[in-house]
């Protein structure tokens, strides 16, 4: 069959939508380190934000040469750029940078390269093509194993690197899992043990124990009441000892697994209060930058608690709180406008695929982009722990603007091509 690439057929909203936050993001950047006693150009390579243009045009040459290249070279090489990037990730183990604890990045010259942004990229890559075999379903056991050992190969090296906020974002493919068949109390169970990790933080053992108590005599009566088999009371006593058991150990988990400032940052999510000046002064300083833009914000380049740097790593991970001093709730409002839209169209785009590659890949995409805005904007108004990951298209960064750049537009390239593209289920 001739292949047709048309710009009819590119999904033209979804690259407005790239474009416009991109833009946005590089003015924020700016934002983020302009200093109003020494001013400089937005271009100047001496700022983060004339680094970032340089990015950008590296970004904007990835996705030409992507939508250029033949629409089925993505399905033939997932395997081949999944290997070379688990290579790349024990390559940085021996010989990687390391910088704040991690050791993440290849670095040459002044460029650092990190790995385990591109390994998000190839890992969608990786489980499209193998959940793309007609012959693979995920309800059954064999094939969703293979699936977790997909996901749990780059986790575990990301893990090594000691980059654990980069490690959860890998958990955003469970979603993509559920989605194409997996059984929905695999996912029920995982949300149970968030839920059993949070109330073991937030309370004693006593008071965890009466509300798992109280559940259970609840699920008990509701049993007899409805005459429903006595096998599930010995079922649901049984939950309930083993969910009282894996709160019980939270604390080997905190003090045993986790390194000392990982606990830290979890311990100030549940008391604000306990460190202000310490592990805890990043996230106060965000909150006030955030809460002292009001409505409208305090206009562009005028944010006091940017300007004085008073936020820690505000042009990266931070990001978030220079539109909420600057903007205000108007211009955080948009910026949160913006992704909703994102995710939604790519979930959009990925349910009219014709192919299970597309489909798959476009969800991974999706639930990637909706993991990093969740959880950068969660943390730096307070209600995730401080994970270090940026903010897609808006954080500084080469590393993560190409491997989002090339997620993005690998999914707009195989929509181009979806009627080409042979349903397979």
């Amino acid at each position: 069959m001739r292949q047709v690439t048309g710009r009819r057929n590119i999904d033209w909203l979804t690259v407005f939508l790239y474009i416009i936050m991109v833009i946005v993001g590089w003015l924020n950047i700016y934002a983020a380190v302009y200093q109003p006693d020494a001013p400089t150009s937005i271009f100047s390579l001496s700022l983060n934000s004339g680094k970032q243009l340089m990015w950008i045009g590296g970004a904007s040459l990835i996705a030409f040469v992507i939508m250029m290249v033949d629409f089925k070279l993505f399905s033939t090489l997932a395997y081949p750029i999944f290997i070379v990037t688990l290579l790349a990730l024990l390559g940085v183990l021996v010989i990687g940078h390391s910088a704040g604890g991690n050791t993440s990045w290849f670095k040459i010259g002044f460029i650092r390269i990190q790995p385990s942004e591109f390994a998000k990229y190839a890992l969608a890559l990786a489980l499209a093509k193998y959940i793309d075999d007609p012959t693979v379903r995920l309800d059954k056991w064999r094939y969703l194993i293979m699936a977790f050992v997909i996901i749990l190969i780059p986790f575990s090296l990301v893990m090594l690197q000691k980059d654990t906020g980069s490690a959860m974002v890998f958990a955003a493919f469970f979603f993509m899992l559920y989605r194409e068949g997996m059984p929905a109390w695999i996912m029920v169970l995982g949300l149970w043990m968030v839920f059993l990790f949070v109330t073991a933080l937030v309370s004693t053992t006593l008071v965890a124990g009466g509300i798992l108590g109280g559940m259970v005599i609840i699920a008990v009566i509701y049993i007899v009441y409805n005459k429903r088999p006595k096998s599930m009371i010995f079922i649901v006593v049984g939950i309930g000892t083993l969910s009282f058991l894996f709160t019980e150990g939270i604390d080997y988990i905190l003090y045993d697994i986790m390194r000392p400032h990982q606990r830290k940052r979890i311990e100030v999510l549940v008391n604000p209060n306990i460190d202000p000046l310490g592990v805890g002064y990043q996230v106060t300083q965000s909150k006030i930058a955030i809460g002292s833009g009001g409505v409208a914000g305090k206009g562009f380049l005028e944010g006091t608690q940017t300007k004085f740097n008073f936020v820690p790593e505000q042009s990266t991970d931070f990001i978030f709180c220079t539109i909420g001093e600057e903007h205000g709730w108007i211009g955080s409002l948009v910026t949160i406008g913006l992704f909703a839209a994102l995710i939604i169209r790519l979930i959009m785009l990925a349910e009219r695929q014709k192919s299970r590659f597309a489909r798959v890949y476009g969800y991974c995409v999706s639930c990637v982009f909706f993991i990093h805005f969740m959880i950068n904007m969660g943390m730096t108004i307070g209600i995730f722990p401080v994970i270090g990951i940026p903010l897609p298209f808006f954080s500084y960064g080469g590393s993560s603007l190409w491997a989002f750049t090339m997620m993005l537009f690998t999914f707009i390239k195989l929509d181009s091509h979806r009627t080409q593209m042979l349903a397979r289920n």
